[in-house]
């Protein structure tokens, strides 16, 4: 027998997940090199048991954590009943889920897909088809410089960030863009050609900015002059991730919009994506003008209807916990010079940097801390709405290490 002195590498089950994918999946994402098994409450663990903080909620959509008791049997229950049946049928949850969306937000009407670009996508359609009845050439959109609306053709017209689109132009014509919270500038763009407006309330991937009370109390003035459709984008901002159920409510309560988009954490964790509107907004889709195939099923609107009985009485909780988050933030802001602003509402929290944020991500899963950077230098911090000061308080001490690596 001949001895050899090679040595035969044991590959681990986390390389072994991120092999295959390497060689299986389209490439389009940039990983971080953290293969996730299991979560419980604010905690996810990875394939060696090591546990993480959550503090990015599947960027905003796990708004109960994982393995919330009452999601899990709701699950348990409806999958043993109807998980699908299509949009040919009716089932018992789109109408409940509906009704309390309506409650929420005052609009009347919902209809429901599987995402937020998706949501997106209905509301352009909704302004086109308002605009084609309400005159020749009134197809103009206005949305904003810095916006996220989405990644299907449609809602990435509208998002106001040139590297998102640069690869697959030409863009759908007719989108006009004015910097957020200046009014002059969209009194200036706003004519007889504007079909609709849209704005985020807190623009997300641009960076966690709020936008002002005055600038949204004039968008629905200028949509109303100009017979314009008012959409509000709370993908990320909506369903009580700011302490109310929608961000306009905590920045502009007497502003309603015509339409209103929201998706990610409506299901807590399932696909559901919803379009809220009033009659007026409803009244441009008439049968067999819009639809989808997986939206609205019986299992994701069950879950999202139990969400939904949940969230009122989470939302002073979340207003709480968000607001002693950023207490704890600023703390750090004043020792490192790095830092030049906390802002937000609720537990949607940027943290504005004067450096790249990509390695203090990295350096935060060295903690055990999960977070992500937006816009370059933003840290952003969407927690499950569970959360508390006790962890809260595990999550600054797990920071204060990340920022010491800063030179």
């Amino acid at each position: 027998m001949v001895e050899t002195d090679v040595e035969v590498k044991t590959v681990t089950k986390a390389e072994a997940i991120m092999a295959l994918e390497r060689e299986c999946v389209l490439g389009n994402y940039a990983r971080y090199p953290l293969v996730l098994e299991r979560g419980k409450g604010c905690y996810l663990y990875d394939t060696d048991g090591r546990r993480y903080l959550d503090l990015l909620s599947g960027i905003g959509v796990n708004a109960l954590g994982h393995a919330h008791p009452r999601v899990m049997r709701a699950i348990r229950e409806q999958s043993a009943k109807l998980m699908h049946c299509s949009n040919l049928y009716y089932h018992e949850y789109q109408g409940k889920l509906a009704k309390q969306l309506a409650a929420a937000s005052g609009l009347d009407r919902s209809f429901f897909c599987n995402s937020g670009a998706e949501a997106m996508e209905c509301a352009v359609k909704i302004m086109r088809s308002h605009g084609n009845g309400a005159g020749e050439g009134k197809h103009e959109i206005v949305s904003l410089n810095n916006s996220f609306h989405g990644r299907t053709m449609g809602a990435l017209a509208l998002t106001g960030q040139p590297k998102y689109q640069k690869d697959f132009a030409p863009m759908m014509e007719g989108v006009r863009f004015v910097d957020a919270n200046n009014i002059d500038q969209l009194e200036a763009v706003m004519n007889e050609k504007t079909a609709g407006i849209v704005i985020e309330g807190i623009q997300g991937e641009g960076g966690i900015h709020p936008m002002t009370a005055a600038f949204l109390r004039k968008a629905r003035a200028l949509a109303d002059q100009h017979n314009a459709i008012l959409v509000f984008d709370a993908i990320q901002c909506g369903v009580g991730r700011t302490g109310h159920f929608f961000s306009h409510q905590a920045i502009a309560p007497d502003v309603k919009p015509d339409v209103m988009v929201t998706a990610k954490p409506l299901s807590c964790g399932l696909p559901l994506g919803a379009v809220m509107m009033n009659e007026r907004a409803a009244a441009a889709i008439r049968p067999g003008m819009h639809g989808t195939t997986f939206g609205g099923g019986a299992l994701a609107t069950r879950v999202a209807h139990e969400f939904m009985e949940m969230l009122p009485g989470l939302l002073p909780h979340i207003d709480r916990v968000g607001e002693y988050f950023r207490q704890e933030l600023r703390e750090l802001q004043r020792k490192n010079s790095f830092i030049t602003e906390v802002r937000g509402l609720g537990l949607m929290i940027g943290v504005q940097l004067t450096i790249p944020g990509k390695d203090l991500v990295s350096e935060g899963l060295k903690q055990g801390l999960l977070f992500n950077c937006t816009h370059d230098t933003v840290l952003r911090f969407l927690p499950p709405y569970i959360i508390t000061e006790k962890e809260i308080d595990k999550a600054v001490t797990g920071l204060k290490k990340v920022f010491k690596t800063v030179k």
